[in-house]
C-alpha cells in the first residue's frame, strides 16, 4: 500500500518505470558496444574517451591533465596514470605549456588520431542506428502526462 501511495505522490506509472528501464538498457548497450569497439581497436574504453576529449578541444586550445581529470571526474593523479598509459602506447604526447610551465598540454599522435578516427566512425554509425529509438524515447518522455493511470 505504501508503494502505491508513493507512486501516486510522484505521479509514476508502470509505463514510466518501463521507459526508464528501457533507456538505461539502451545506455548500457551503447557502452557495451563502445567497450567492445575500443577493445577491438586495441585500446580501453577509457583511452577512447580520453582521446575524444583531447581531439574534441578547439584547435586554438589545449587539454591539460587537470582538464582530463575534470572531464572524467577522477583525481589528478589518476589522470596522470591514464596519460602515462596513453603516452606509453604512442597515442598521446605531453608538451610543457608555453603559458605555464607547471602545466602539461596533451596532443594526439598520428597513431592516436588514426585509432580515434576509426573508433569515432564506428560510434557515429552506432549512434545513427539507435538515434531513432532515442528520439522516440525523448518524444514520449516530453509528452504531457494527462489522464495516465499508475
Amino acid at each position: 500500500m505504501q508503494l502505491k501511495r508513493a507512486e501516486r505522490r510522484y505521479k509514476l506509472t508502470t509505463q514510466d518505470y518501463a521507459q526508464l528501464a528501457a533507456f538505461r538498457r539502451a545506455l548500457r548497450e551503447f557502452l557495451h558496444f563502445s567497450e567492445a569497439a575500443a577493445a577491438e581497436a586495441g585500446v580501453t574504453a577509457q583511452h577512447y574517451q580520453a582521446m575524444l576529449i583531447i581531439r574534441g578541444c578547439p584547435e586554438d586550445q589545449c587539454v591539460t591533465i587537470r582538464d582530463l581529470a575534470q572531464q572524467f571526474f577522477i583525481r589528478h593523479h589518476s589522470a596522470v596514470g591514464l596519460v602515462d598509459r596513453l603516452v606509453h602506447e604512442g597515442l598521446v604526447t605531453r608538451t610543457p605549456s608555453s603559458d605555464d610551465r607547471r602545466k602539461v598540454e596533451l596532443r594526439l599522435t598520428t597513431e592516436g588520431r588514426r585509432v580515434l578516427a576509426r573508433l569515432a566512425k564506428m560510434h557515429r554509425r552506432e549512434l545513427q542506428r539507435i538515434g531513432p529509438i532515442l528520439r522516440l524515447f525523448f518524444a514520449e518522455l516530453s509528452r504531457p502526462q494527462q489522464g495516465r493511470r499508475p
